[in-house]
This record gives C-alpha cells, sequence and structure tokens, in this order.
C-alpha cells in the first residue's frame, strides 16, 4: 500500500509517536522498524488477550459498573498522557484496545496510530477521520482538536454501561446525523439502575460542545472514578487557560476569580490535584513550575508537537507568583462549570461576589473593545449593562465570562 508520498509519510509519522509514546504502562510497546523494498516492518509487543470488542461482545455487551470503571480509567490513563505530549489519537474504539494475556484482570495496551497526529493546544484539525460510531460533532465540522477523543471514550464508556450504541443508524451518512443531531438514550433499560455519577460522567464527555466537554485528566478526576483512580496526570488544557487568564484585561481577570469563589467542592478536587502536579514553593506557582512541570513529561512527541511554545505565551508568569485561590481563578472554565447541573447557582453565587469587589462602571465601547468586538455588536452588549449604575447585570456578567462565539456550539450541516 506504500505507493504514494503521503502514505509513507503517515507511517513515517506512526513510528515516529509509538517510539516517543512507548514509555506508558498502557501504550503499546515499539520494538523496532525495518523497511525492505516492498514493505515497512513494526515490530510491538505481543498482547494476547484479544480486542476489548471481543470481551465486551462475549460478556453479552454488558459491564459492571465497577469492571466498567477499571476499562475507563486505563484509556483515560493513556489518552491523557498522548495529550498532554501533543498528540490526538483520533480513532478510539474498542477494537483499538488489546488486553496484554488472557487473564481477567490483565491489563489493556492501545494500538493503532495510523490516523493519530501531532496537535498543538490551540492548533484545529480539519480533516475528516475515525469510525462514524466513535466520531465527534466537531470532526464532521471540521475544526477539532484534542477534545474529539473524550467524545470517543464518551461512546464506549455508553456502550460499556449499557452494551449499545449511543448513536446509530444503517447508512455512515445516518450515522452522522445522529452525531449532530440526535442525543443519547438514558431512559430505557438499563440506564434507571445506573448510578447518577456514571451516568454523569457519560453525559460529560457526550456534550456535543466540545468547550464543555471534561478533559481525560478533568474525568479521572471525576466523582464516578475517584475510588478507583489512579495518580490524576498532568493536564495540557490548565497551561491554555492560565495562558489566557495572564493575557486577559484587569476586569476580565475579576469575573473569573469571583466565578472561582462559587466553584463546587467536586471541581476542586481536580484543581487542587493539578496544583499540586505544578509543585508550588511556598503556596506559590510562577512560569517556572509550569516549565518543570512540562519538562519532567517531555518526550520527543512533544518536541515534535511543539506544546512547549505555549510557556512562550505564558511569559506574564515570569514575574509572577500565583497562590492557590488565584489558580482557580485561572485555571478553570466557565464552559465546562456551564455545563453542570447547578450551572445557575454557580453562576448567581459568582455574580454576587463580582458585585462586592469587581463589577464596575462600563460602556458598551469599552466593553467591545474588552472582547476585541467592532461596533456591529453595540446593540447586542447594551442590554448587557444595567441603566441604573452603568455596571454589567447578571445576563452581561455570564455572557463576558464566556466572551463572544462568532458561530453557535454545534450549527446545522449544510
Amino acid at each position: 500500500m506504500m505507493t504514494t508520498a503521503i502514505s509513507i509519510e503517515d507511517v513515517r509519522r506512526e513510528v515516529k509517536m509509538l517510539k516517543a509514546l512507548s514509555g506508558h504502562k498502557h501504550m503499546i510497546k515499539f520494538h523496532d522498524a525495518f523497511e525492505d523494498a516492498n514493505n515497512i516492518y513494526i515490530v510491538m509487543e505481543l498482547c494476547e488477550g484479544g480486542e476489548l470488542l471481543d470481551k465486551i461482545l462475549a460478556r453479552g455487551g454488558r459491564y459492571t459498573e465497577e469492571d466498567a470503571k477499571t476499562i475507563v480509567v486505563q484509556i483515560l490513563s493513556v489518552v491523557a498522557y498522548c495529550h498532554l505530549q501533543g498528540v490526538v489519537h483520533r480513532d478510539l474504539k474498542p477494537e483499538n484496545f488489546l488486553f496484554t494475556t488472557r487473564d481477567e484482570n490483565a491489563p489493556m495496551k492501545i494500538i493503532d496510530f495510523g490516523l493519530s497526529d501531532f496537535i498543538r493546544p490551540d492548533q484545529r484539525l480539519n480533516d475528516i477521520v475515525g469510525s462514524a460510531y466513535y466520531v465527534a460533532p466537531e470532526v464532521l465540522h471540521r475544526s477539532y482538536n484534542v477534545e474529539a477523543d473524550l467524545w470517543s471514550i464518551g461512546v464506549i464508556t455508553y456502550i460499556l454501561l449499557c452494551g449499545s450504541r449511543p448513536f446509530w443508524a444503517r447508512t455512515e451518512s445516518g450515522i452522522f446525523r445522529s452525531v449532530l443531531r440526535a442525543d443519547p438514550n438514558f431512559d430505557d433499560s438499563p440506564w434507571p439502575s445506573v448510578s447518577p455519577e456514571a451516568k454523569d460522567f457519560v453525559e460529560r464527555l457526550l456534550n456535543k460542545d466540545h468547550r464543555k466537554r471534561m478533559t481525560a485528566a478533568q474525568a479521572l478526576s471525576h466523582p464516578w472514578l475517584r475510588n478507583v483512580n489512579d495518580a490524576v496526570p498532568l493536564d495540557i488544557s490548565i497551561y491554555k487557560l492560565v495562558k489566557a487568564y495572564v493575557r486577559a484585561t484587569p476586569f476580565k481577570r475579576a469575573a473569573l476569580k469571583a466565578l472561582s469563589k462559587a466553584i463546587p467542592e467536586d471541581e476542586l478536587v481536580y484543581l487542587k490535584d493539578q496544583f499540586r502536579l505544578l509543585e508550588p514553593k511556598e503556596g506559590c506557582v510562577s512560569l517556572n513550575n509550569f516549565r518543570s512541570a512540562l519538562m519532567r513529561h517531555v518526550t520527543d512527541a512533544m518536541k515534535e508537537s511543539r506544546v512547549l511554545e505555549i510557556l512562550n505565551m505564558m511569559e506574564p508568569l515570569s514575574h509572577k507568583k500565583i497562590e492557590f485561590e488565584e489558580f482557580c481563578a485561572a485555571a478553570i472554565s466557565p464552559y465546562q462549570l456551564e455545563a453542570l447541573e447547578g450551572w445557575e447557582k454557580i453562576a448567581t453565587t459568582a455574580f454576587e461576589f463580582f458585585e462586592q469587589e469587581g463589577n464596575r462602571v462600563t460602556s458598551v465601547e469599552e466593553l467591545a473593545q474588552e472582547m476585541n468586538l467592532g461596533q456591529s455588536s453595540y446593540s447586542l452588549l447594551k442590554d448587557w449593562i444595567r441603566k441604573s449604575d452603568g455596571k454589567l447585570c447578571f445576563l452581561g456578567f455570564t455572557k463576558f465570562l464566556h466572551g463572544i462565539t462568532i458561530r453557535s456550539s454545534t450549527p446545522r450541516r449544510r
């Protein structure tokens, strides 16, 4: 099959990835690669336990929650590692996880990086690849990053817990339509007897808005997995969020600080884990902590995907120290919080803090400038400002936290 320059480049990239990522315990071990005039040979470790798909079918399609957790933690652990290295897998499905032996409790290994790619934290990919049942909506919209892998993990978890697929149709185009428009069924058996934590876990991965989805590291600290969890890995999304925070205006930072004071206890667990991984000195972190934490995990893959470049964008931190409280403000995503059931209460509490400490008189022009918007947005922004005192109203506060996106989160395909 290696007849074109592109297919040869694809295999070179796959070998590069396998070589670089081989260190993780749930990653297939790469031994060597050879080529002759006709073929390329990749030598990997032998896994004799078969595919996860075969295990699911052999069980008649359903795992107990405890058994499902064991599987999901292994998947998340290796995917979080790939994402930190700047690798998006793009074809996560039960066929691509192998058990090392035939033992009941054999560990799994992730395989097949043929569709994977290197990706920078802020880059968007646009080619549609992957398997129809597991493909994320934003892949079909041709603009995605590592969050697409989390959607696929949501699909796998759904299948493990109930034995059927969340999105189904007879044709590929029908499946794509279902992925874009349908909601997974959580009403039929066995869902009423599945724990609320497990259901919440799946819903937070199968959110059609990729910005509201949990990251792999976050998912590992979700209440459903907390009692079976390995150590939570460093999350590259923390770097993206902190980068945006240190470059934000004082007014935006004040809004995020107010929001951070309303964070539910469950979300704090993840933030405490991430802060600890940065190895704070005297309760504070600076650019050096972020650099050292990343360098501890550096492989050739991370260099290839240029992940380390994000540190240059975090330069304002070189003269600044952040305590845990401010780290929470910097490292939270309003989008993800909005996906929580208690969002109304969180937003209301946050707005009370904002009224006390951060809200100030602002004009439509100033607000537009603050958000990099032109004159065409003035009529929209007018409703965000209270006529009584010229400060942001509650609606204005929640919209200001998000920033305006020109395209809605789930546009229809034309």
